[in-house]
């Protein structure tokens, strides 16, 4: 198999990368696009669905020509994507009936209070694994259903979007389900990324028809949930498409759930850490749906074809690496690689904490009224200090989230495997580790969310053999142990929970 190769489309919250990887799980071929930020209100965040789609078949075709592949030596492609944003589209004509609100979009949180009101949140836990919360898929159906409904100005006597959706005519899904149905044609999503809808119970394995009827969500427009790593695969690309080849498409995971798989966190208690625009942290729990007690969710992780749902533990932290982004918006730095350069140069922040809750708070705080807040500052304060301070804040919310995952499971993290663009930043990766008080552990592939659905896709069509194999081309690139006093980092960390305080609660509807 040595001039054959599998692909993967990774869809993120900013762009879209196609990579190809080798037997030994090597890079080959390496394309990025980024797409458009869409903020129509405050605290509403849109992708345009043509946009991303029209860049993935760009990002295809690009890394593939660069590297002088033909799309025949393609034995699968896999899809991993950013979980939660949902879109609808018309069955007849697949064209978007609205923009897609993405996992950041706020403007259901008056709905998520309501079902707090109605006495719902712990029935939705049970089912889900989730936190009530807008950053989950059903109230964003909920409301396209509601409010989207372009297709009337292409019908002189149209039907209501909802009656067409009881029909089966318009479509739901997250992004995955949007690439999957274009490559294919066939309107399929994986157990991951149904797992984030909060219309999906993780017990039973099927859509809850108790949740679409609160959601008003009707079970024709929904796709049907395959295995992650499917041996019957989701269909393949059609040999007059754009890619002219019929290439399998086998394998799809949630972004996280991805990195997990490609991390090969495959045995219950190993973890990993994601550092994206948000970070993500999981650890495998096996086959056991393991209840938080600390804000954490119980999602599932993965599942191959004919083997039981693997279940993990999740920390959702919603800004991190997109706070770094924030830095550059604000004309605070000019490029993300200054960031380690201009926090060694200060000793510290003088006092000064960044709480990154641009969109809320995520694990374990759940506040979805916090926002960004600056605190500690003096005269004095320069813009090394908020840098440093937002670099901190990363690690801050890691060691919440790492706190609240040993008090659930139950077990000591010894290590912690890191991935995503910010853990190429040494000097961010040295103070995670001593903030964390544990070992910090980067691959050789950084790009884990990517090598995760390739990996899930080749098992299925047999590129790969077994779990083994993915084990052993897992490379270590370098190890980070803990080097601050840990009475010292204690102590910063406590100061973070004030900063926290400050920042909740701050967002009201006069306001916004």
């Amino acid at each position: 198999m040595t001039d054959t190769y599998v692909g993967a489309v990774d869809q993120g919250t900013t762009g879209t990368r196609f990579m190809v990887f080798d037997h030994a799980g090597q890079v080959v071929a390496n394309a990025y696009e980024k797409h458009e930020q869409i903020y129509p209100e405050p605290g509403w965040v849109e992708h345009d669905p043509i946009e991303i789609w029209e860049n993935t078949k760009s990002v295809i075709t690009t890394a593939l020509g660069q590297a002088g592949i033909s799309p025949d030596k393609l034995e699968a492609i896999g899809v991993t994507n950013q979980r939660e944003t949902t879109l609808l589209w018309d069955a007849d004509s697949g064209k978007p009936v609205h923009n897609a609100l993405v996992w950041q979009d706020r403007r259901t949180t008056n709905r998520i209070e309501a079902l707090e009101e109605d006495g719902l949140v712990e029935s939705i836990r049970e089912k889900t694994g989730l936190e009530a919360d807008a950053y989950f898929s059903a109230t964003k159906a909920e409301w396209l259903l509601e409010n989207a409904d372009p297709i009337k100005m292409e019908r002189t006597r149209p039907d209501d979007i909802q009656d067409r959706a009881e029909r089966g005519d318009i479509l739901f899904g997250t992004i995955d389900t949007w690439i999957i149905y274009n490559l294919t044609g066939n309107h399929i999503t994986d157990v991951s990324n149904a797992s984030r809808t909060m219309l999906y119970n993780i017990h039973d394995l099927d859509w809850d028809d108790e949740l679409l009827e609160e959601f008003d969500v009707p079970r024709a427009m929904l796709p049907e949930v395959r295995p992650s790593s499917d041996e019957a695969t989701y269909g393949s690309t059609h040999p007059d498409g754009f890619l002219e080849a019929a290439v399998p498409v086998a394998g799809a995971l949630g972004d996280q759930q991805a990195a997990l798989f490609g991390q090969t966190c495959y045995d219950a208690g190993e973890a990993k850490n994601t550092y994206g625009t948000g970070s993500f942290f999981l650890m495998n729990t096996g086959e056991e749906a393991v209840e938080s007690e600390h804000g954490l969710l119980t999602t599932i992780g993965f599942q191959r074809s004919g083997e039981p749902v693997q279940y993990a533990l999740e920390g959702s932290i919603f800004i991190t690496g997109a706070a770094i982004e924030w830095l550059e918006d604000m004309s605070l730095i000019d490029d993300p690689v200054e960031t380690a350069e201009l926090a060694r140069s200060v000793n510290s922040t003088d006092g000064v904490y960044v709480v990154p809750a641009f969109t809320g708070l995520g694990a374990p705080h759940w506040d979805q009224r916090a926002r960004g807040t600056i605190v500690g500052m003096t005269r004095g304060t320069r813009r090394e200090h908020v840098v440093r301070a937002t670099l901190e804040s990363i690690a801050y919310q890691t060691r919440d989230v790492a706190e609240a995952m040993e008090a659930d499971s139950g077990i000591e993290m010894q290590s912690l495997k890191v991935d995503g663009g910010a853990v190429k930043n040494n000097f961010l990766c040295q103070l995670q580790s001593d903030i964390i008080g544990s070992e910090i552990i980067r691959p050789v592939v950084d790009e884990t969310t990517a090598l995760g659905a390739a990996y899930a896709a080749g098992l299925a069509v047999g590129y790969w053999n077994d779990l083994d194999e993915l084990q052993h081309n897992w490379q270590v690139d370098r190890e980070f142990t803990p080097q601050m006093d840990e009475k010292r980092a204690d102590a910063m960390y406590s100061r973070w929970g004030d900063a926290i305080e400050r920042s909740r609660g701050w967002a009201t509807d006069d306001a916004e």
